[in-house]
């Protein structure tokens, strides 16, 4: 730290948006490296609405011991329509710099980092570590709470074809993921599923749904399992299909099959994180309060490469990252399939 970099004394944490498994780890990371370093942390509960309406409270190294391995988050979270208005942000930067705090640890997913973006912009330091389950941040190829997700939604299908096996039946599990199929894609291949649908493919009804359990039959299999990802329902990605119910009436309609319909919903969200997700997590929140006591900020604590990176939040919010497509042909070819002459 140079001599004209400001001694950082206290720090706040705050996780907001869609909690995820691992969460808790990556408070607990940020409080005890910054109580290492003799820095303050005030732990700021339900987001920026916390944040707004002074919710906050000194944290102590005790109280994070035994968090890593709860799912959910400590600090609570909130959506805040008050944040999004200017005023609203103001008054965010005022209770900051009240409270004294010389840097702000913002996790969650992309809104979140929008808004610690517009904190920076009004002068707070700020570092934000990806957390979602959806891993659909752009400038980290993991965010924490995917790993936990993939493993719980994988248990679930794993116990549902138990069942659905023994009465020869079809299942339509959708998963999480409005914009983003990775948590379908990767919990497709792990189940073996007859097929998957993600909302960043063009999909057609034929290709994608009949024609894959038409050809697992000719294989031989009586149980068909079809993963599909909420976003393409809510994209209406097939011609009347709002719901994945509805795509389970559409099936039935076209071969008289009538499929049996899970929605997993929030359970994906829960659950004791999995080693990888309180491993990453720890890492960035270790990360994100070394960056601040050596005077970097307005950063994203992401990950490339498997190594922890620092990126610059504007840059950051600007990069995309897409679904490895490859994934899905692997799936295609690796499903049982009659041969073709």
């Amino acid at each position: 730290m140079s001599e004209k970099t400001k001694r950082v004394r206290r720090i706040g944490v705050l996780t907001s948006g869609g909690d995820a498994p691992g969460m808790n780890a990556a408070v607990r990371a940020v409080v005890r490296e910054a109580l290492t370093n003799n820095v303050e942390c005030v732990g700021i509960r339900r987001g920026y609405n916390g944040l707004i309406h002074g919710d906050y409270y000194l944290m102590t190294g005790q109280e994070v011991s035994h968090i890593l391995s709860h799912g959910g988050t400590v600090l609570y979270t909130a959506r805040s329509e008050e944040f999004m208005t200017e005023e609203g942000r103001k008054r965010a930067v005022d209770i900051c710099r009240f409270l004294g705090l010389d840097g702000l640890v913002a996790i969650g997913g992309d809104g979140t980092f929008r808004g610690a973006l517009e904190l920076s912009r009004l002068g707070l330091p700020v570092v934000g570590i990806p957390a979602t389950i959806d891993n659909d941040v752009g400038c980290s190829n993991y965010t924490i709470g995917f790993d936990t997700a993939c493993n719980t939604a994988i248990d679930c299908v794993d116990r549902l074809r138990d069942t659905m096996s023994s009465h020869e039946r079809c299942s339509l599990v959708e998963v999480m993921g409005r914009r983003a199929g990775f948590l379908a894609l990767y919990v497709g291949i792990s189940v073996g599923a007859t097929a998957v649908l993600l909302p960043e493919r063009d999909l057609d009804f034929e290709r994608d749904v009949l024609e894959p359990i038409r050809e697992a039959r000719f294989a031989g299999n009586t149980h068909f399992m079809l993963v599909v990802a909420e976003g393409v329902c809510m994209d209406e990605k097939f011609e009347g299909v709002h719901t994945v119910f509805d795509l389970g009436n559409k099936i039935k309609e076209a071969i008289g099959m009538k499929p049996t319909v899970t929605v997993l919903g929030h359970l994906q969200r829960g659950g004791k994180p999995t080693a990888r997700d309180r491993e990453t997590a720890s890492r960035m929140g270790y990360r994100a309060v070394k960056a601040l006591v050596e005077g970097r900020a307005n950063l994203i604590i992401g990950t490339q490469k498997g190594k922890i990176e620092e990126i610059p939040i504007e840059d950051a919010l600007k990069m995309k990252k897409s679904i490895q497509m490859e994934r899905y042909d692997m799936l295609r070819d690796l499903q049982n399939r009659v041969p073709r002459h």
